[in-house]
């Protein structure tokens, strides 16, 4: 059973994974909690605070992500399809294997961040190289290599 609350303070454990869905979390701190496998989608995630969260496979499709901090975050698996991720700081973030199609990444800050095997749409990717540089300094793969920039 599904229960829509629109853009609430309102979230909703199911099968031990917590959703988010549509609701607003703007301002909002995670920072270092193990949120694996969580349901963001459609969520306005405005500054919201995830640095060094676990995301492991968490789905964040259609989220609002703007001045995001994802510092050092665990975002292996993720589903972040159609994401806006502008401005938000990916610094050091492990984002291997996640599905960022048709995202967004404009002014995003991604010095370390680990993008090995994540599906990225070329031409986001063609930016992120522009400003692409650091290791990510618990995968140790450079931010350039992970992106595939020449």
């Amino acid at each position: 059973m599904w229960l829509s609350l629109g853009f609430n303070d309102f979230s909703l454990a199911v099968g031990g994974q917590t959703n988010y869905s549509r609701i607003n979390l703007t301002d909002r701190n995670f920072a270092g909690q193990d949120l694996t496998g969580g349901v963001f989608v459609s969520a306005e995630m405005r500054e919201v605070d995830f640095s060094g969260a676990n995301l492991t496979n968490a789905m964040l499709t259609m989220g609002v992500l703007l001045r995001t901090n994802l510092s050092g975050a665990n975002l292996t698996g993720a589903l972040a399809d159609r994401a806006t991720f502008d401005e938000a700081d990916l610094t050091n973030a492990i984002l291997t294997e996640a599905t960022l199609t048709r995202s967004r990444f404009y002014g995003a800050k991604i010095t370390g961040a680990d993008f090995t095997d994540a599906l990225i749409d070329r031409s986001q990717a063609k930016l992120l190289c522009e400003r692409a540089e650091g290791v990510n300094p618990i995968t140790g793969v450079s931010t350039r290599d992970s992106l595939g920039c020449p």
